[in-house]
């Protein structure tokens, strides 16, 4: 397999400096490097993750003769929206999100009766090739900022904020964080680690979500996952094996290559171990590939002897791209597949999907334009 399908060098330049970009000296830092006070910082961090403001002409706090120059320095327009669509009575809205140099990602906002969700990407593109996902088809563009990644988030707080409160959970506050839209967020570790500490921060240094409400996916680089583990951020590890058996895996997940399904396991179980948190299991059910009886059957053995009780398997009905050759398991072969994996006393339900309808399955949106 070639390197470059793990960390491969981004093709354009990184955006410019962004306030979100900046920890609490860096923020320190740029306030000083305009003249301002020190108190400075700490009423800008108040304004981008308290009040979710973005726009230095909006923070009446602020003296009108900063403001200008407070925008130049520290809140460049980052992110524009090329399209946004939305289904399920509006609850589900996919926006196409293009950065100052062209490159596009998406993010998706999903509203439930007991929570807020939205997923967010880290990378534009992704380079690991997975055959089955739309984003993996696309190849990878660079990764995203820091910054961009947390425009994600602060504008899908601004949004529930904003809408009425009709079925919208917590007073129209979003209360959970996936990073499972485009790219594999622990080949751009840095920046989805910094973005992490800034999400859960309390306000005014951050947005104050709960780690448990932040779930980091991965294909499975081990030696990021043990690197992860040990910043005892305590965030939600999700694996995406979709496959039980390195024969499979290694054409699924091309990355199985360079890290086999027991290096993968190996370190979920040291994340486990250090964090006390429970991992769970990402694996797109696919028609025909993967939803054998006996793949059901070896995956909760291998499941069970890895992880024992920290493990929970999340089946994803398989959201099929335009022209692809790949579909959804029938109904009963799912519900066979999750009564074998429970057989073998591993917890697993069916993710209840969303958006098919307006290709939310990440990188759809992007692909089409």
């Amino acid at each position: 397999m070639k390197q470059n399908l793990v960390f491969d060098a981004p093709r354009r330049g990184m955006p410019p400096r962004h306030f979100a970009d900046l920890d609490d000296d860096g923020r320190a830092a740029a306030v000083a490097e305009l003249g301002m006070p020190a108190f400075r910082a700490k009423q800008l961090a108040n304004q981008y993750f308290g009040r979710l403001i973005a726009d230095p002409e909006l923070m009446t706090d602020l003296p009108a003769a900063v403001r200008a120059q407070t925008a130049e320095a520290l809140f460049p327009d980052l992110l524009s929206i090329v399209r946004a669509v939305e289904c399920d009575a509006g609850e589900t809205r996919k926006t196409l999100w293009r950065a100052h140099d062209g490159a596009n990602f998406e993010s998706v906002l999903m509203r439930y009766t007991d929570r807020n969700t939205v997923c967010i990407s880290s990378q534009a593109g992704c380079g690991m090739a997975c055959p089955f996902c739309a984003t993996g088809q696309g190849g990878l563009m660079r990764n995203l900022s820091t910054a961009e990644i947390l425009e994600q988030v602060r504008a899908a707080a601004a949004e529930l904020r904003d809408r009425d409160g009709e079925g919208i959970a917590r007073d129209g506050r979003l209360s959970n964080i996936v990073f499972m839209g485009m790219g594999e967020p622990l080949a751009n570790y840095n920046r989805v680690v910094a973005a992490v500490r800034r999400i859960v921060a309390p306000s005014p240094n951050g947005f104050g979500i709960s780690a448990r409400s932040v779930t980091v996916s991965t294909v499975g680089l081990a030696p990021a996952i043990r690197k992860l583990a040990d910043e005892r951020l305590n965030v939600t590890l999700a694996l995406s094996l979709h496959a039980p058996d390195d024969e499979l895996r290694d054409t699924l997940v091309p990355v199985n290559n360079r890290w086999k399904v027991s290096e993968a396991l190996d370190a979920a179980r040291y994340y486990a171990d250090v964090t006390g948190r429970r991992v769970s299991v990402e694996y797109a059910l696919i028609r025909d590939v993967n939803d054998q009886p006996w793949r059901a059957d070896l995956l909760g053995k291998r499941l069970h002897g890895a992880l024992g009780p920290l493990v929970h398997v999340n089946l994803i009905p398989l959201n099929p791209t335009p022209g692809s050759e790949w579909d959804a398991s029938p109904k009963p072969v799912e519900r066979e597949f999750v009564r074998r994996v429970r057989e073998r006393g591993v917890s697993c339900t069916v993710r209840d999907t969303r958006g098919r309808e307006i290709a939310a399955a990440c990188g759809q949106l992007a692909a089409e334009g």
